[in-house]
């Protein structure tokens, strides 16, 4: 399966767009009600947690992190939660975020990869990813997150 790719410029520092992807009130504007529970230390588990089939703590995604580097770059594997699919051990994939400065903006482009054949997930989440994407600029731009309908 090919790897998903999107690139976006956003009209904020790299640390405003990083802080959207870690801190508790970012990740909650823009991964709907999630929170991003990590230590951040390479090896170490995180998981995506927030109202869903399973209450008010399921666990949308988890994985484990490959790489950090503060403001720049997160890597780690993804897996989707249990409520999502039985064999969700077995549907890892990766996920590569870098953030960097041009002129006065942070180009971010994000990289899932790694899909392994016949994924259930790969069509919805080529969708998903765009959403949550122009969600992420355009908070960090307006402070308001979109509204998609839902």
């Amino acid at each position: 399966m090919e790897p998903l790719k999107y690139e976006f410029y956003v009209g904020a520092k790299p640390e405003d767009v990083w802080q959207i992807f870690v801190s508790p009130e970012g990740t909650k504007a823009i991964f709907f009600g999630c929170i991003l529970n990590s230590t951040f230390e390479i090896g170490a588990p995180y998981e995506y947690v927030g109202p869903g089939n399973d209450g008010e703590n399921t666990v949308h995604v988890y994985g484990k992190v490959l790489e950090f580097e503060q403001n720049r770059i997160m890597s780690y594997t993804e897996h989707p939660g249990p409520s999502y699919r039985e064999n969700h051990a077995e549907l890892e994939t990766r996920v590569t975020l870098t953030l960097e400065t041009v002129g006065n903006c942070t180009k971010m482009t994000l990289i899932n990869d790694l899909w392994p054949d016949n994924h259930p997930s790969y069509e919805s989440t080529k969708g998903s990813w765009a959403m949550i994407l122009s969600n992420i600029k355009t908070y960090a731009e307006t402070g308001k997150t979109l509204d998609f309908g839902w």
